[in-house]
């Protein structure tokens, strides 16, 4: 355990008043302060003292607190930043995060907020300086989101800079992008990895439900309340919360989830007193939260709460070279279950995979290459073992201009094998290996469609 008299703390902000609070609040820990009132005047006090941490508000006159943790971070790369703003700037803590800063305080916070930040971020010191450990942690758990696209590459490595705050997250993307996967892998690069990862989907309980989910409640509290209750939030101290389809809550219920990521205590149906948490908040939507917000069915400080570190991920359809790789992946996962070989794709089904629009995202997918596995009866997936939920396709035309196939699961199967015929001249022995079928069944195929056999 450090002694905190050894360590040295550097407060920045341009208003007296404040540094004045900050360092007494530090003082009060028995932590060596220093103030400066801009960055420039901090960077000079750098060059001649040695300081363990700095606390630094982001708007300021001349060189603002991210110009700050920039320079900072090229010179003396192992002290750690704590960053102070406001609402109406509150964008600047991704960029902040990138840049290498540990954490956020969201103005105004309690006294206690900022000593536990302080706290947790001088912890991490020796882990940054001596112990490779999390970095091979999170080599190991990158295997968990599988990509070839750079963007998602890119969102990867954002999530693996930002997965040691404490800051909120707010994962927005279609239905079955894989907004629950990167909660999970943020926790799983954290330092929170070996404590609770608990979720719930906010739109599938009814309001008086999800409140003793989330916040629990005592004995008695209401008809039917036999004895006391542990909520959500209890349940993942120490850990991460994922809250599922956040913007679907009552307004509510969105003010007590604000009061909690405020004041970091919840209050119990029925009780008393409220209960201390310290848990890592990480909420998704697939909603317009902008459009909710001007409709007034949610509220607009809860969502700059939520939205410290924003997270958007990509559907699918943008990102079609990783299909074949999640083709593999969920073949091997079913081919273990089942304990049946892994059968190989054909790549015409392969082809029709791709020009899928994919509403559904990955979910869809694995839904989709599921039934095909347990249709196919021989070691190859063919295009007749797709049954799509919609018949919406992107193909390409000879001018490689982009349009919707509509139409039936019949008509796709004619126009891929007379589409395959015309690429390879009429050979129909050709033909029917591409299609993963044998020449009779395309003899049959021909005349069905009142072609000469």
């Amino acid at each position: 355990m450090k002694n905190n008299s050894a360590i040295k703390i550097l407060v920045v902000d341009d208003e007296e008043d404040m540094r004045l609070a900050l360092e007494t609040t530090l003082q009060r820990e028995d932590y060596q302060t220093d103030s400066a009132e801009n960055g420039q005047q901090a960077l000079e006090k750098l060059e001649h003292e040695t300081f363990n941490l700095i606390v630094t508000d982001v708007k300021m006159p001349g060189m603002s607190g991210l110009e700050l943790l920039r320079a900072v971070k090229s010179r003396w790369p192992n002290i750690q930043v704590v960053m102070m703003t406001a609402f109406e700037i509150i964008d600047n803590a991704v960029d902040a995060m990138k840049e290498g800063a540990y954490d956020f305080l969201i103005k105004p916070f309690k006294a206690d907020v900022l000593v536990t930040a302080v706290n947790r971020a001088l912890r991490e010191l020796p882990t940054i300086e001596n112990n490779p450990a999390p970095a091979q942690k999170q080599n190991k758990s990158k295997h968990a989101i599988i990509t070839q696209n750079q963007r998602m590459q890119e969102i990867i490595d954002f999530a693996e800079s930002i997965a040691y705050s404490k800051s909120t997250v707010l994962i927005s993307g279609e239905t079955g992008v894989g907004k629950e996967v990167f909660s999970r892998y943020i926790h799983q690069c954290s330092p929170r990895a070996d404590k609770p990862f608990l979720a719930i989907n906010c739109a599938a309980l009814p309001e008086n439900l999800l409140e003793t989910e989330l916040f629990g409640h005592e004995k008695g509290a209401f008809t039917g309340a036999s004895q006391r209750k542990e909520g959500k939030f209890e349940l993942a101290h120490k850990g991460t919360l994922l809250l599922d389809e956040v913007t679907e809550m009552s307004l509510p219920l969105q003010a007590k989830l604000l009061r909690v990521l405020q004041e970091h205590e919840i209050d119990k149906v029925g009780g008393k007193q409220p209960i201390p948490v310290d848990v890592r908040v990480i909420a998704t939507t697939n909603a317009d939260v902008k459009g909710r917000i001007r409709d007034n069915l949610f509220r607009e400080d809860l969502y700059y709460r939520l939205n410290v570190i924003p997270l958007k991920l990509p559907p699918l359809r943008e990102r079609t070279e990783d299909i074949p790789h999640l083709v593999q992946h969920f073949i091997n996962n079913h081919s273990a279950e089942n304990n049946k070989p892994a059968p190989e794709i054909e790549t015409q089904t392969l082809d029709l995979l791709k020009k899928y629009r994919w509403h559904g995202n990955v979910r869809e997918l694995g839904n989709i290459v599921e039934r095909a596995f347990l249709l196919s009866r021989g070691n190859t997936i063919q295009p007749k073992h797709l049954f799509f939920d919609e018949d919406e396709f992107e193909a390409e035309n000879q001018n490689t201009e982009q349009h919707l196939f509509q139409g039936t699961i019949h008509e796709m199967e004619k126009e891929l094998i007379l589409k395959t015929l015309e690429e390879l001249q009429g050979n129909r022995t050709q033909a029917a290996q591409r299609l993963g079928i044998s020449i009779r069944t395309l003899r049959n195929k021909l005349s069905e469609y009142n072609k000469d056999a």
